[in-house]
Parts: C-alpha cells; structure tokens; sequence
C-alpha cells in the first residue's frame, strides 16, 4: 500500500489533511482517486491505515479507518556519529543509513576532519542533510524519519552518546573480531545492570557508532570512547572507506538484532 509521510499537526481526530508537494504527487503521479487506500504516518512510529475522501486543488483530505504501531523500525535504538566526511559522502551515508534502520544521525567534528564548517554552512548542509534523510525514510517505508542533528565536536558527541546502553567504535588496529558474539550476548540479551535511557525516561535498548572520517580516529579519541564504557571493535582485515565503513556496521547491526528477535 502506498505510504505518505504527514507533520504530527495535520493528524485530527478521524482524519488526516494532506498540503504541499504531496497533493501534486498523489493526484497527478500516482493518480489517486477519490476512495483509494492509503497509509500514513506521522513519523513517530504510528501508521495510519486511510481512505481519500475528498481532493481539491490544494489539499487532500483522508478518513482514518485503523492504526497501529508501525512494524518497520527496529527494536533498538541505533544513533551513527559519523565524522565528518569530504565532498557529498555523508549525504549517501545518511541515505543509506535510514535505509538500514538507524534513529539518528549525528555529524562530528574530530581530529583528522578535513572538512570545516562555519555555523552558516554547518545550518545550511543540516536542511539539505534532513530532506535526505526524509526521502530515504519514505523510499523505504520507515515509520518515522531519522533526525540528523548539528554538527557537533567530538567530545560533546561522546557525552550524548554515553546515555546509550552500547557505545561501539571500529578501529583499524583492533584485532578484536567478536561482534557478532557480543551482539547476541549483550545487546540482544538482557541488558546488564541499570537502564540507560534518554532524557524523556525510556528505556529502550540503545547503541551509538562512532565511525571516523578518511583518517581515521586517532588513538586518543578511541582511548576517550573506551574511558567512558565504549567499545574498541574491528570491521575486519580490510580499510574500509568512511562510508563503506558506516553501512557495513549498520547492516551488521540490522541483521543481528532482527535475526535474533529483539524485543523491547
């Protein structure tokens, strides 16, 4: 069934209203008719099973007939912190990214970035970052599109990420290639000792990745993850690109956790 994504504001009680490039799109790509069925979402994990019952020039209206919790996102949480890349490489990360089930993204400033960027800049890349992410999100059928924060400083980073239950960082030199054992004993069993949980009080299972730019990470800023309870983990026997290194994880992530039948 076709999804369309809607703000939280134009869910009523019953009925959703649709406005902008999505009126355009429904009636005139995909031809929709007045008593066609449609689900939509408003990005916070509810979909909404609906049928179109009026459309006008400017707006679309739909009546809501069932909803239910969207069964597309992953059962635990997973926030990529990825370094700052070069060119347009974090636009496909991010694309990819959300393709793959990740929460968030976060990009950060750290040693080896070749990339600088004013607060001007850094505010004008975030928009464009944002709209990828939202058409990754409708293009594979999320139930919520992934929020891609300000660009931060690696220690700020590593403050936030530090809520979460599992903090991972894949290194070069690590010769430690038990992930996948880990994965299934901690993050996919019970979680050891207390909940972690963000700032709204939930207690989800959660996971930060740290992934460095071209450079890499230097060894401080890996020493810093695991001073404040991080993983030191390896991606295997090859240097993986920036980018090559973020999909890798994130599919390792994905296929782990769903295969194992996390639940929350």
């Amino acid at each position: 069934m076709r999804r369309v994504f809607v703000p939280p504001e134009q869910v009523g009680d019953g009925q959703i209203t649709i406005y902008g490039d999505d009126v355009k799109h429904m009636r005139d790509v995909l031809r929709m008719k007045e008593g066609d069925h449609i689900t939509a979402t408003c990005g916070r994990g509810t979909d909404y099973h609906c049928e179109i019952s009026k459309i006008a020039d400017d707006e679309i209206t739909l009546s809501v007939i069932d909803q239910e919790a969207d069964a597309s996102e992953l059962p635990v949480r997973i926030s990529l912190y990825q370094a700052l890349p070069k060119g347009d490489k974090l636009e496909l990360v991010i694309q990819k990214a959300v393709e793959l089930g990740v929460y968030e993204v976060i990009p950060v400033r750290t040693v080896r970035c070749v990339v600088k960027l004013d607060d001007a800049k850094a505010a004008k890349k975030q928009a464009r970052w944002q709209k990828i992410s939202e058409e990754a999100a409708k293009q594979s059928g999320r139930g919520i599109v992934p929020e891609v924060l300000p660009v931060m400083d690696f220690k700020d980073a590593l403050k936030r990420a530090s809520a979460c239950e599992h903090v991972l960082i894949p290194y070069e030199l690590c010769d430690d290639y038990s992930l996948t054992d880990r994965l299934r004993e901690s993050i996919c069993g019970k979680p050891e000792g207390p909940d972690k949980h963000d700032g709204a009080g939930s207690s989800e299972k959660s996971i930060a990745v740290f992934i460095g730019s071209e450079g890499g990470f230097e060894r401080s800023e890996v020493e810093l993850v695991k001073e404040n309870g991080g993983e030191e983990i390896s991606l295997g026997h090859r240097i993986l690109r920036t980018e090559t290194a973020a999909i890798a994880v994130l599919a390792h992530l994905m296929l782990t956790i769903e295969a194992a039948g996390v639940s929350v």
